[in-house]
């Protein structure tokens, strides 16, 4: 069967980044969406997105991954940056424990802004980094387990469990939305509405600057 192009796809799911500034959730949006990893990061300016196509459960769905500067000064964008999210990574840096303690707090965020059926996924980033390790895995697994979060550990650098993470996020909201365009009359959420497109303004990724992180 012939590659079906980028454009044709049967559901878009929007997935937001968050957590502090400088935990990599960038160079985790360029290690899915383009196989690509920049050592020289910047910060992120305000908001940017990337998308990639893939199959979920045998259908063609589009994530659509927002990414945000972690720094307060661009804390007004929250309302509008979480509308029609239907999933969240929340990134922490594993040599860092000032960002898992900040999880709490973004944790917040996102349950006072998002959808209350928002998937939420924890991520302890920068496992490459073995001998500066601060944070115990066991303490962000109690936590994700205490919150009802999923979790898993990643390095943007070696690509670890990246691709598996997302895939992960993906299939869960694939199940909750199968689940409920089976079981009720109302319609589907319009952000996921089978074969819509949703124009978010700026087309895509191939005018970004290739390596910015945040």
């Amino acid at each position: 069967m012939a590659r079906r192009p980028d454009e044709d796809y049967d559901y878009l799911f929007k997935i937001v980044l968050i957590g502090d500034s400088g935990v990599g959730k960038s160079n985790l949006l360029s290690r899915f969406t383009r196989n690509e990893f920049c050592l020289e990061s910047k910060s992120t300016i305000g908001v940017e997105f990337a998308t990639r196509t893939l199959q979920v459960e045998e259908r063609t769905v589009k994530a659509q991954i927002w990414d945000t500067a972690g720094q307060e000064r661009y804390r007004a964008i929250t309302s509008a940056y979480y509308r029609g999210a239907l999933g969240a990574l929340l990134v922490y840096d594993v040599t860092k424990p000032t960002s898992f303690e900040n999880v709490s707090r973004w944790l917040k965020e996102l349950r006072d802004h998002a959808d209350s059926n928002i998937v939420i996924m924890l991520i302890g980033n920068k496992t490459d980094l073995k001998h500066l390790r601060a944070v115990a895995t066991e303490d962000a697994q109690s936590f994700a387990e205490k919150e009802g979060l999923s979790f898993i550990e990643t390095s943007a650098l070696e690509a670890t469990n990246v691709e598996k993470a997302f895939q992960t996020i993906l299939s869960e909201i694939y199940r909750i939305i199968s689940k409920k365009s089976l079981s009720s009359d109302e319609p589907a959420p319009t952000s996921i509405r089978e074969g819509q497109t949703l124009v978010v303004g700026p087309q895509e990724t191939n005018t970004k600057k290739c390596c910015a992180a945040s």
